[in-house]
């Protein structure tokens, strides 16, 4: 496994468990590079003034909190010594719930939790306690000097730690949309339509389409290959009857699903 980005430990109500902190997901983000449009040299991210774009040296940049428009406070490595040391190393755990009431929305990052030497036997009776009960411990943690919410639960038997947003940090879902008045038909009809398109989850089937379609163009560009002309876009919206859409819907996902799944024989058909 990979280099550990954190370490310290679990603590609920006496019991401590001492863990290492992994990674558990990793960007597949195609990064871009900065290049002089004429001979395609790459270009640096240069360090300037923001008022006179004077170069400046890192080693005379610092970190800093702007308190108020045009107010900055300098912090040091030694001012951020002076926090809570033993905070900055324990996963503390404030309750135990369900991880159905967590709404998804809540969820940042996820991280394995290993164990250290020594450290097995406790680690591997709390993921059992939290797998037998179907609890998940709220914790606070502080990860490169920013205390976090998260949540302390298994993944295949090992324990995972999942950053949490703060309540205030979502914002409410008036503040980017009004809500319509719905007809119970229409409503109906678009729980016909989730019903006849639900499925077990298989991650293996989903895939990232958008970036293997970006590499394949980039490689197509780099060979010298004619690139397809961008479709045109229909400048006028198409006026859809709702229901209409809906039912059509409902009827395609039926066949769909009669032709998936086999008809059963009666009792009096398999005698």
């Amino acid at each position: 496994m990979a280099r550990s980005i954190w370490s310290g430990t679990i603590s609920f109500g006496l019991v401590s468990v001492p863990v290492k902190m992994h990674s558990a997901t990793e960007s597949k983000e195609l990064r871009f590079h900065f290049l002089h449009k004429d001979d395609l040299s790459p270009i640096g991210y240069d360090k300037v003034r923001k008022d006179t774009g004077e170069h400046v040296d890192a080693d005379e940049i610092v970190r800093g909190f702007e308190i108020e428009k045009g107010r900055f406070v300098p912090l040091e490595d030694e001012d951020l010594d002076r926090l809570d040391i033993e905070l900055t190393h324990s996963i503390d755990i404030c309750d135990f719930v369900s991880l159905d009431e967590i709404d998804p929305i809540y969820f940042r990052k996820a991280y394995y939790l290993v164990p250290q030497d020594g450290a097995e036997k406790p680690y591997r009776l709390l993921a059992k306690a939290l797998d037998e009960t179907g609890k998940v411990g709220i914790a606070k943690v502080v990860i490169r000097n920013k205390e976090h919410l998260a949540a302390l639960r298994t993944y295949e038997s090992v324990l995972l730690l999942e950053t949490m947003y703060y309540p205030d940090e979502i914002r409410k879902p008036e503040s980017v949309g009004g809500r319509k008045q719905l007809a119970k038909a229409e409503v109906d009809m678009a729980k016909s339509l989730v019903e006849n398109l639900s499925e077990s989850f298989e991650p293996e089937k989903y895939d990232d389409r958008y970036r293997k379609e970006l590499l394949d163009l980039i490689r197509a560009k780099a060979k010298g290959k004619k690139l397809p002309e961008p479709e045109a876009e229909d400048d006028e919206a198409e006026v859809v009857d709702l229901m209409a859409a809906l039912r059509e819907s409902v009827e395609q996902t039926q066949k769909k699903r009669r032709k998936r799944t086999p008809a059963k024989k009666t009792a009096r058909q398999a005698s």
